[in-house]
């Protein structure tokens, strides 16, 4: 490999076929090139797609508790549900290695009071896990969290509106509003990009709420948020059981489907999805396709490269050449040429990448990339096949008696 005599010999030999060196190396070049625009314009659209669909419906599933329609182990239909703290422990227990996040709250609308100013909006009392499912973004101080949470803290966290409506222009941070005749200080200012309502809600820990609440432990709605790496359909089947666990604690009837309701955004995700996985089959299948045809041009070019140098391996057998130094060179000269040729398509490819970035978000295409290890496989494969077409017609070649090949 590292004969210098043997570089020389090579590079004479493409310095010799510079078209024939062209053509080769532009066939690897183009394969690999439309194999990672296509890879990387794939990644693009699971990456709008997720943008579009995922990220505003995360993974996401929600108790809710109604009226029973039917009357069951001695229960009267038309029961209230009710669910408290235990519940959600309940979940705790015997789901927490599924579940990222686990939550409840306990909602109500009340009149707030800020010096002379004052409006209604609704108070969520909940844990610090709800920034993460509600996608609340602080814009200034600080969201709850567990120590607020351990302590009973009378702490609030306000909506942009809400700072708007009761503020004005004056920051609020440290300053006191009164909620339900308490006194709640501000520690934070949140955004939402779901719109005007979601601005306009005031967040405060669930135990200082309950225990203001003559220490209930009522609840209005439990939220759990299940695994990334979770297929919709497994998600669906959490879901259920899940609710099929609340309902036997809950003695609601499992054919009640009024006693408990559950949102679950898988059920709405799996169909997208498996659209969106046959687009991505049929983005790689293509691409596949372009590395198959750039290791066909190489095949093709290699064997017409050994049939045009046969007189010459003929010579280099009556000078006492082996078989397998000839071999060799050819395969060296393939490898290297494949080798060459890959990396600049593949430069190629990411600079188009890059260069597209986010100019097509209208069609959900943003940030198209492709993982290097794709990029390494993928040459590693066209280098391997390249050895091999070059293989082939080089052993069969050197397998000539020389002074056929002479004649040839």
């Amino acid at each position: 490999m590292f004969n210098l005599d043997r570089w020389h010999e090579i590079f004479y030999s493409i310095k010799q076929n510079k078209l024939r060196t062209f053509l080769s190396g532009l066939t690897i070049s183009l394969g690999l090139f439309i194999f990672i625009l296509l890879s990387g314009i794939g990644n693009g659209l699971k990456n709008g797609f997720s943008l579009q669909f995922i990220l505003d419906s995360p993974n996401l599933i929600s108790y809710i508790p109604g009226i029973t329609s039917r009357a069951y182990a001695g229960l009267q239909e038309y029961r209230t549900i009710i669910l408290k703290n235990e519940d959600l422990d309940l979940i705790n227990k015997n789901y927490s290695n599924q579940l990222k996040y686990k939550t409840s709250t306990s909602s109500s609308s009340e009149n707030v009071f800020y010096k002379n100013e004052s409006g209604n909006y609704s108070i969520i009392a909940t844990y610090p896990e709800k920034k993460y499912i509600e996608k609340i973004i602080i814009t200034s101080g600080r969201y709850l969290n567990n120590y607020d949470l351990q302590n009973e803290s009378k702490f609030a966290v306000i909506g942009r509106l809400v700072q708007k409506d009761l503020f004005k222009n004056e920051n609020p941070l440290g300053k006191y509003i009164n909620i339900g005749n308490t006194n709640y200080k501000v520690i934070g200012v949140f955004n939402n990009k779901d719109g005007d309502n979601y601005e306009r809600i005031i967040y405060i820990p669930i135990r200082t709420h309950q225990n203001q609440k003559s220490n209930t432990d009522i609840i209005n709605q439990i939220d759990v948020v299940y695994n990334d790496n979770i297929s919709p359909t497994k998600a669906i089947e959490l879901g259920e059981n899940i609710k099929t666990t609340l309902k036997t604690k809950l003695k609601i009837s499992k054919e009640d489907n009024n006693g408990l309701i559950v949102r679950n955004k898988a059920e709405n995700m799996e169909k997208p999805l498996a659209f969106f996985n046959v687009i991505s089959f049929l983005v790689l299948f293509i691409g596949f396709g372009t590395i198959m045809a750039g290791i066909i041009g190489i095949s093709n070019i290699m064997v017409f490269i050994v049939k045009e140098r046969t007189k010459e391996i003929g010579v280099r057998k009556a000078l006492g050449a082996h078989p397998w130094n000839i071999i060799g060179l050819i395969l060296q000269e393939s490898i290297f040429i494949t080798l060459i040729s890959g990396i600049f398509g593949a430069l190629v490819g990411i600079l188009v990448l890059n260069l597209i970035k986010d100019r097509y978000v209208e069609i959900l295409i943003i940030n198209p990339s492709v993982s290097w290890k794709l990029i390494l496989y993928a040459t590693l494969a066209l280098v391997i096949f390249g050895a091999i077409a070059g293989f082939i017609p080089a052993r069969n070649a050197a397998k000539i008696k020389p002074v056929e090949a002479l004649k040839d």
